[in-house]
């Protein structure tokens, strides 16, 4: 049987200046860089359970803009849902850093995307970036061709176990019954 799928949420933070920049924080455990996210708290709801996280990793209190897009891969051998909204720093750091990161960056779209330990968000940066800039008016909206998902798909379904692969239909089935129970409220 499928585990319940992880939710999360997290930030494409900006911050405003001569070059626009997109904060990248560096997991202290796995020494990773990646997006700031988290998991919800109970009774948390993601834009919520977002800003909070965004604090705790960046320092940095936001200001919260439009939903930007759901990234959903696998962790731990669970699913991980993670809600992004657009975020622009609103001065600079007003408390530290948790202790699970070590650091913070502010780097262009380009060299964020470079940065990123992960694929799958160097790949949803790459599509989102382009869309958060152009929403703050700090960039035109030049969207990159999107590739065919079924190559993304395929790929992602060549890397699985075959104990994995089995358990695809149930996850799925798992996971749209958890994004339609949150989507009612009842998650």
């Amino acid at each position: 049987m499928a585990r319940a799928p992880v939710m999360a949420a997290g930030g494409i933070v900006l911050r405003r200046g001569s070059t626009p920049l997109i904060a990248v924080v560096r997991q202290r455990k796995r020494n990773e860089w990646v997006l700031p996210k988290g998991k919800l708290d109970d009774g948390e709801t993601p834009k919520e359970a977002a800003h909070r996280e965004v604090l705790e990793e960046t320092g940095h209190d936001v200001a919260i803009h439009e939903f930007l897009g759901t990234l959903v891969y696998q962790s731990g051998g669970r699913s991980k849902v993670v809600h992004f909204w657009r975020m622009e720093a609103e001065s600079g750091p007003v408390r530290k850093l948790m202790n699970d990161i070590k650091a913070i960056d502010w780097l262009t779209l380009d060299e964020a995307i470079a940065r990123l330990s992960r694929e799958y968000e160097r790949a949803f940066l790459t599509q989102i970036g382009p869309i958060a800039l152009a929403a703050a008016g700090l960039a035109p909206a030049s969207v990159p061709e999107p590739r065919p998902a079924t190559d993304d798909l395929d790929a992602a379904l060549r890397t699985l176990t075959p104990a994995e692969a089995a358990s695809v239909d149930e996850l799925r089935h798992g996971l749209l019954q958890k994004v339609k129970a949150w989507l009612r409220g009842e998650a």
